[in-house]
């Protein structure tokens, strides 16, 4: 049994203790927050038998992996302290907020001789997995391109406190983009370069939920991008990330290859559908859909296995950097309205097949 912590009790928290409690080779030994009442209350709901703040459980002698579960802006000092106490980290998405921070981090773990994972795991699931396979197994012939499409209205209208979804590290892309962009990093490989552009439809925007309800905060990032994204193997991609359309989407990741499209589930999700089209068909064709729905933290499990069986995890900290600086890359062309070259790259993970039975 692997030992865990959890750092940072806030409300994601509460899908991965549920989840990593049940978890076959896992075991949940510590809470930790900045507010320690708030960590004491959700080891108790749990039934973790440590609580406290960072510095006390991140030095537990029984932590293994810190899940780090702090707001973006924490990420990167938290797991530092991790690493410090030689324990291997599992970060939140994104990794951090710049890729030098994640660069420095790596680095560090390398040198403490520790790993490094992060979210998202949705790859591991059960959908994207699918894909993964019809994708090897030749099913749409020589992938080409892809589209992905992330859009609505914003957050503001039903989350409580929804500024920081609006401020630097956050906004559509960096909140959701991480899940299409690693969803197509796994399924084609490490991007080479990027074009983009993008907009802010409102400078300010009005809170509609909660007990903050008509609290009026500043826009301070672009609520819109537009992306093409180049594959070193030679795939293209469009994306759109955006709170500023009142038609909500999310589930629009479609695959082209020579042969067929393949139509991927949301990659937020552990799911399917996976629908398969061929040249020519009048209709969809619905691929059985097989894998783990086990939901968030199945990436903490398959990385404590990967720990004990000496080979590489597969939500790894590289995949994560190359993301952050994929969509550095996508602001630094909208904002200079020129093509940007991404130098990162990784190991794309392998298909996971012995995942534990839902």
């Amino acid at each position: 049994m692997t030992g865990v912590a959890i750092v940072g009790c806030g409300n994601i928290s509460q899908q991965y203790l549920t989840n990593l409690t049940a978890m076959p080779d896992l075991r949940v030994v510590a809470c930790a927050d900045l507010d320690v009442d708030r960590a004491r209350a959700v080891a108790k709901e749990y039934g973790v038998p440590v609580a406290g703040d960072v510095s006390h459980v991140v030095n537990h002698p029984d932590v293994e992996i810190v899940v780090n579960l702090t707001v973006p802006v924490a990420h990167a000092s938290v797991a530092m302290e991790a690493i410090g106490a030689g324990r291997h980290v599992y970060n939140e998405k994104p990794l951090t907020l710049d890729p030098a921070s994640g660069r420095e981090l790596l680095a560090a773990a390398g040198r403490a001789g520790v790993r490094v994972g992060c979210a998202p795991d949705t790859f591991l699931g059960a959908g994207l997995q699918t894909v993964a396979r019809a994708l090897a197994a030749g099913e749409i012939g020589r992938p080409l391109s892809a589209i992905t499409l992330l859009q609505g209205p914003g957050p503001e209208r039903w989350h409580p406190s929804p500024e920081f979804f609006f401020k630097p590290g956050a906004g559509p892309l960096f909140d959701m983009g991480p899940y299409y962009l690693t969803a197509l990093a796994v399924l084609f490989g490490p991007v080479t370069r990027v074009a983009a552009n993008g907009s802010r439809a409102h400078a300010r925007r009005t809170i509609g939920a909660g007990p903050l309800a008509g609290t009026v905060f500043d826009v301070e990032v672009l609520t819109h991008v537009s992306a093409l994204l180049e594959f070193a193997g030679g795939q293209r991609a469009t994306s759109v990330f955006s709170f500023d359309s009142p038609l909500a989407r999310g589930d629009f990741l479609e695959l082209t290859g020579t042969e067929a499209t393949l139509a991927a589930p949301n990659p937020n999700n552990f799911t399917g559908p996976v629908r398969l089209r061929r040249t020519g068909a009048p209709d969809w064709t619905d691929l059985p859909v097989t894998g783990t729905t086990a939901g968030r933290g199945i990436g903490v499990l398959e990385m404590a296995r990967a720990i004990a069986a000496g080979r590489p995890h597969r939500a790894s900290g590289e995949l994560a950097l190359h993301v952050v600086e994929v969509m550095t890359a996508i602001l630094q062309s909208a904002d200079e309205a020129r093509f940007v070259d991404v130098t990162s790259t990784f190991a794309p993970p392998e298909v996971w097949e012995d995942h534990p039975a839902d």
